[in-house]
């Protein structure tokens, strides 16, 4: 969930996203939620996270229900509201939910979860989406497992999350995943990898199905 971490440093003047939790030695500083929205909603970041290319990958379908997973301030929720029939905007910290709410669309709802469970109804979701949220979640595996219980029949998850080098923005390089070792995680979850995209300068971008 994008406010699982911390913002890194601004650096190169691109803006940055999450660091590691706090949990794992990493100490985030002292920001409200109108401040970590405004960090997560600023147009710059469009500039290297192509939203636009994103939603155009993803192929969302009138009747699809996503849960955008670490929505932070919706930067992407509200996006995909104007694409599908419903939106679950999901996050662990409960301010920034309350901003997601105040500017969403209604067919966004918004769910303040648990960082070892997203609180989804069962089979109530056809995607799954995380950006730049995994590497912040403890024991994958078993979140991954209590996320298939949310999808429907031949629904998805999509992961995008930064390399596993030295970038201009995202966490350290020693609290990265790479592609392999996200694949793996979700096959020991069940989940096999069934696409690939790379058009993105800073992040890969899995899709995996059950």
């Amino acid at each position: 969930m994008t406010r699982w971490g911390a913002v890194a440093a601004l650096v190169l003047g691109i803006l940055p996203l999450p660091a590691a939790p706090a949990q794992h030695g990493h100490q985030p500083p002292q920001r409200t939620a109108e401040e970590w929205a405004r960090i997560y909603n600023d147009p710059a970041r469009d500039a290297w996270q192509k939203p636009d290319e994103v939603l155009k990958a993803l192929g969302l379908k009138p009747a699809e229900v996503v849960a955008d997973i670490g929505t932070g301030a919706g930067y992407f929720a509200a996006r995909f509201a104007r694409h599908v029939a419903k939106v679950y905007a999901v996050d662990i910290d409960a301010g920034l939910l309350a901003i997601t709410a105040r500017n969403a669309p209604p067919n966004v709802e918004t769910v303040l979860a648990a960082p070892d469970n997203p609180r989804l109804p069962d089979a109530s979701v056809d995607t799954v989406f995380f950006c730049d949220v995994v590497h912040h979640i403890g024991d994958r595996p078993e979140y991954y497992r209590t996320l298939a219980r949310a999808l429907r029949p031949g629904g998805r998850v999509v992961v995008i999350d930064f390399h596993k080098r030295s970038l201009p923005v995202g966490p350290p390089v020693h609290a990265k995943l790479t592609p392999d070792e996200v694949a793996a995680e979700f096959q020991a979850a069940g989940f096999r990898r069934v696409r690939q995209f790379d058009f993105l300068p800073y992040q890969y971008f899995l899709v995996f199905q059950r």
